[in-house]
C-alpha cells in the first residue's frame, strides 16, 4: 500500500489499527525491509500504537459498574474503578 493509499491513523477502528500494527511488527521482525522503509513503517507503527492507547483509554472511561441495592437489584452505575 502506498503512502497516499494508507488510511489516516485517526480514522481507523481499534481492530484495524491493531491488525496494521501487527503487520508492521511482523515486517520489521523479518528484517527484509530497506532501512528507509523500516523507519517509515516504524513511525507509522508508533502512531498506530498511540491511537490504540487513546481508543483503549476512552473505552475504559466508558465502562461502568452496576451498583446493587441490598436486595440485589440494580440501583445505578458508577465508574468501574470507584473514582
Amino acid at each position: 500500500m502506498t503512502d497516499s493509499a494508507k488510511p489516516e491513523v485517526a480514522g481507523l477502528s481499534f481492530e484495524k489499527a491493531v491488525a496494521e500494527l501487527e503487520s508492521i511488527v511482523a515486517r520489521l521482525e523479518r528484517g527484509d525491509v530497506a532501512l528507509d522503509e523500516s523507519i517509515e513503517i516504524y513511525e507509522r507503527g508508533e502512531a498506530l500504537k498511540k491511537h490504540c492507547e487513546t481508543l483503549l483509554s476512552a473505552a475504559e472511561n466508558r465502562i461502568e459498574k452496576i451498583r446493587l441495592d441490598r436486595a440485589g437489584k440494580p440501583q445505578g452505575v458508577e465508574p468501574l474503578d470507584g473514582a
